[in-house]
């Protein structure tokens, strides 16, 4: 079975990591499954160009964020995990709670349920210490938290990289590798 990927982009700023990850996945030949929230529909219309229909297209199946009954809210629908980019604190909040709300939060409830890998971009700062609890409470479930941090050292020179860059380096937690990043080299001797 090819690598199959649930793609969840939350209201926080930063829509356009999930719009490179369906594309960095749909160009790796990864099936991908996409749920907007509302409040992602907002920011997509504030920060990128890509009307929302433009966005569902990069996905191989697309979910509206009500639909509590798609095919992935279950664990019998076998995926390889689920990768929230960008995850805002109230999407993060839901699911260390278990209590869920939307197709999005469930999903990842369901992935954390059936021990599959669960993939935070979470995008906020300054943190205050309930947001870290909550943080702590996610990573004691097995999810990971993959804040958004420019790799300096990768020689990073636009914004476009650095997208690329985060991006690459959360999906390689799903054992996917984009030609998209630059590989630590090591310390350049001499200089």
């Amino acid at each position: 079975m090819p690598k199959r990927i649930i793609v969840g982009i939350s209201g926080a700023s930063g829509v356009v990591y999930g719009i490179r990850a369906l594309q960095i996945l749909a160009g790796l030949g990864v099936e991908t499954h996409l749920i907007i929230s509302k409040s992602a529909q907002l920011t997509l219309a504030q920060e990128h160009s890509m009307s929302l229909s433009e966005l569902k297209t990069l996905a191989d199946h697309a979910y509206a964020v009500g639909d509590v009954g798609a095919t992935i809210s279950s664990g019998s629908f076998v995926t390889d995990g689920m990768l929230i980019a960008p995850c805002s604190i109230r999407t993060m909040s839901e699911i260390a709670t278990g209590v869920t709300s939307t197709l999005l939060t469930r999903a990842a409830d369901v992935v954390l349920k059936e021990r599959r890998r669960l993939v935070l971009m979470v995008r906020e700062t300054p943190l205050h210490t309930g947001h870290l609890r909550t943080m702590t409470t996610l990573s004691e479930l097995g999810a990971i938290i993959a804040p958004p941090v420019p790799a300096f050292y990768a020689g990073i020179e636009s914004i476009d990289a650095m997208v690329d860059q985060s991006v690459g380096r959360c999906l390689d937690l799903f054992g996917i590798h984009s030609a998209e990043i630059k590989r630590w080299q090591g310390l350049k001797r001499g200089e």
